[in-house]
């Protein structure tokens, strides 16, 4: 039973790690309050950005999971081409390394006086923590138009970083939780950027 143990410890810290929370996402929406009755009914057709890959599998996730949010706020998916509004989805990636503040080293300089004498002293201190690791930066973007007119009504953008190597730098992952953070509280203060945990 006892060599079972440190695999089940193993297996538990692996499942923490998935379920570790990510950093904050940050979101910024605009809308014309004007056609606010217009958002969240009819037929919605969900494409790809003029300039996006309409083919890529990346975007086709990212595509999958506005698809979820914009139906549960009372949306009809239509197919590309379709519908009376139509959702563009655009998605920004890309790997930042993060530059240490100060150097690996650092000295510091004391001094005191009193009734018993008085003395300096000198500190130095090393960091050994080795280079920042790399982030992963995503972004979405959605902007809903009116098919005819070509007109935005609404859009927004929400964007996050985790380390390279963290399960939410993975598109599965990251691409549902971009989407429920973009589209929280619908259609949202116009202008307003905000923090979603």
């Amino acid at each position: 039973m006892s060599a079972r143990m440190p695999l089940i410890a193993a297996l538990a810290l692996t499942l923490s790690a998935c379920a570790t929370p990510p950093g904050p996402v940050q979101v910024t929406r605009f809308n014309a309050p004007e056609k606010a009755s217009l958002l969240g009914r009819g037929a919605i057709a969900i494409e790809a950005a003029p300039g996006m890959d309409a083919d890529s599998l990346e975007l086709a996730s990212y595509r999958a999971a506005v698809a979820r949010e914009l139906v549960r706020l009372g949306y009809t998916e239509a197919a590309t081409g379709q519908g009376s509004q139509v959702a563009e989805v655009r998605l920004r990636r890309g790997v930042v390394q993060p530059v240490r503040e100060g150097g690996p080293v650092s000295v510091g300089v004391g001094g005191s006086t009193g009734s018993y004498g008085s003395g300096v002293g000198l500190g130095v201190g090393i960091d050994l923590s080795g280079k920042p690791m790399e982030q992963v930066m995503t972004e979405l973007a959605v902007v809903i138009r009116q098919r005819v007119t070509g007109e935005p009504i609404w859009e927004g953008r929400a964007e996050f970083g985790v380390k390279a190597g963290s399960p939410l730098a993975e598109t599965q992952l990251a691409a549902p939780h971009l989407a429920e953070a973009l589209f929280v509280d619908f259609p949202g203060k116009s202008g307003e950027t905000f923090e979603v945990k």
